[in-house]
Parts: C-alpha cells; sequence; structure tokens
C-alpha cells in the first residue's frame, strides 16, 4: 500500500535510544538521575547568584542565565521520554513535536549566544580592565540577553513557519528519544530543499559566529596574558577564563563529535545516542565545573547551603 500525503499528521512516534524492553529501566533511571541532577544543580546555582552580592557582577548575570538555559533544556527533552517509558508509548501529538522542536532551537541557540557573550566578559575584564565596569554595564548585559534571546526565537518561529507547510507520509517514525527539528523534516513527503538549506545556513551562522567570537576573545586575552610579567599574575588571569572554557569546550567539543559521529554512521539509532553526548551532558556538567573550579561561587553555594535549615 502507497503511502499517502497529509498535512494533518495526528502525531508521530518517538523511538528512544534502544527497542529492547529490557534495558528501558536502566535508561528510566539514569535518564531520571540525569535530569534530577542537572535540574538541581543549575539551580543552586541560580540562587546562590541571586542571595550573594557579591556575585550581582556581568560575568554572574551571564551565568545564571547559562543556569536557567539548561534547566529549560533538559526539561524540553527529557520528561516526555520519561513519560513514554513510564507510559510504554511512543506516541507524541503532531503540534507536540512542532513545540518540543521548536523550543529546543530556541534553548540550543541561546546557549550558543551565551557562551559568546560570557567570553566577551572575560575579553574585557582582562584585557581592558580598567574600563570593565565602564563597558560591562547592567543595560549592556541586558541588552545581550534580550537580543540572544530575540534572535533564538526568530530562528525557531522561521523554521517552524517553513515546517508547517511541509506534507508527511504514513512514515511517522522518529529514530531519538526528542523530536528533532532535522529527523522531522527528513520524514516530509513533499520537496524539503529550501527547508534543509535554512537548516544548514542558521545552524552555521549560530554556531560560526559564536565560535568565531569566542576564538577572537580567546586570542586577545592569551595575548594579553602572556604580556603580564609575574607567573603569579599569569596564573589568576587564566584562572577567572578556565571555566567559561570548560563549558565552552564541554559544549562545542561534544557537538561537533556527534556530528563527526553521525557523518561517518549509518545508523540513526546510534547517531541519537551519540546526541545524548551534545543534548544532555553538557547541561548536568555546567554546575559541577563552575561550582568546583571557581572559589567564589564555592563559598556562596556554602553560605546558601548553611542556610536552609534556619528557613
Amino acid at each position: 500500500m502507497e503511502p499517502k500525503n497529509h498535512t494533518g499528521v495526528p502525531d508521530f512516534l518517538l523511538l528512544g535510544l534502544t527497542e529492547d524492553p529490557e534495558l528501558q529501566p536502566f535508561i528510566y533511571s539514569l535518564f531520571l538521575s540525569v535530569y534530577l541532577v542537572s535540574v538541581l544543580g543549575n539551580l543552586l546555582i541560580v540562587l546562590a547568584i541571586c542571595s550573594d552580592p557579591h556575585l550581582h557582577t556581568p560575568m554572574y548575570f551571564l551565568l545564571s542565565h547559562l543556569s536557567f538555559n539548561d534547566i529549560c533544556l533538559n526539561t524540553t527533552t527529557i520528561p516526555k521520554m520519561l513519560v513514554n517509558i513510564q507510559a510504554q508509548s511512543q506516541h507524541i501529538p503532531y503540534t507536540g513535536c512542532l513545540t518540543q522542536a521548536g523550543f529546543v532551537v530556541v534553548f540550543v541557540s541561546f546557549e550558543n549566544c551565551l557562551l559568546a557573550a560570557m567570553a566577551y566578559d572575560r575579553y574585557v575584564a582582562i584585557c581592558h580592565p580598567l574600563r570593565y565596569t565602564v563597558i560591562m554595564t547592567p543595560r549592556l548585559c541586558a541588552l545581550l540577553i534580550l537580543l540572544s534571546l530575540l534572535l533564538s526565537v526568530g530562528d525557531a518561529l522561521l523554521h517552524g513557519l517553513m515546517v508547517l507547510h511541509l506534507s508527511f507520509c504514513t512514515n511517522r517514525e522518529i529514530p531519538h528519544f526528542f523530536c528533532e527539528l532535522a529527523q522531522v523534516i527528513n520524514l516530509a513527503c513533499s520537496d524539503i530543499f529550501i527547508n534543509n538549506i535554512l537548516l544548514y545556513f542558521v545552524a552555521g551562522l549560530f554556531g560560526g559566529v559564536p565560535v568565531s567570537g569566542i576564538i577572537f576573545s580567546y586570542i586577545q586575552i592569551v595575548s594579553s596574558v602572556l604580556r603580564i610579567p609575574s607567573v603569579e599574575g599569569k596564573r589568576k588571569a587564566f584562572s577567572t577564563c578556565g571555566s567559561h572554557l570548560s563549558v565552552v569546550s564541554l559544549f562545542y567539543g561534544t557537538g561537533f563529535g556527534v556530528y563527526i559521529f553521525s557523518a561517518v554512521t549509518d545508523s540513526s539509532r546510534k547517531a541519537a545516542v551519540a546526541s545524548v553526548m551534545y543534548t544532555v551532558v553538557p547541561q548536568m556538567m555546567n554546575p559541577f565545573i563552575y561550582s568546583l573550579r571557581n572559589r567564589d561561587m564555592k563559598g556562596a553555594l556554602r553560605k546558601l547551603i548553611s542556610e536552609v535549615p534556619a528557613l
């Protein structure tokens, strides 16, 4: 029987990471633990920054938004997967799938912009320390957040409008644990050439421009630090960038690794497993990186935790 095109697709099927029913309890427990650790860790970062006046600086202002964004990104993908495993169902409504794909685009794009803004903050702090408070004003920080959010939402809306014009076949199986935009587009029966061009162009734009800005910032930072005469001064300067550089390396390193793995493997299911390293792991590790490598953050977290029993 030939598949029929139709735009009113009732739902899609999320195949998840494996079809083995014996592994489902393990995957459920693993992702539930990862989600709880991620949400708790990032929430503590946000609360610590909000409660400690010493952390009301541009760097921590941007970090609090990064942590909140990580909570939102994991909340967009993991809970639906856990519900499907618990209910032994692979279904996700058509509108729900497009909504999930749109929010993933928003939060991933926003994270790219935030990492670039944080790199610029470190560049100003190290290369222009005397003008830091003049340049990195609260108004500029708010504008950076607002501009990043508007660009991210605009990106998602543009892709969403393009997907709404597609017709889908009876094959509605997505070999992933969430509705990834590229996977949804590939299920369409109609011409997806324009969608793919737009997808790659915007991905290159949101990936290339922030990465270029981060690389430029760190080239200038390294150049400035090398001109510092004392070893202790160099160590202190580099230590202020250590956490951010670790987060950047984890985020883009896992993303680039997933891209390479997807290009060399023919298995969509294996590519979905690899994408966990990009969509889940960095968001869970970011709180550990900043809490373990940052003395001010460790102090704020200890103060926050010590005040909990007194509430």
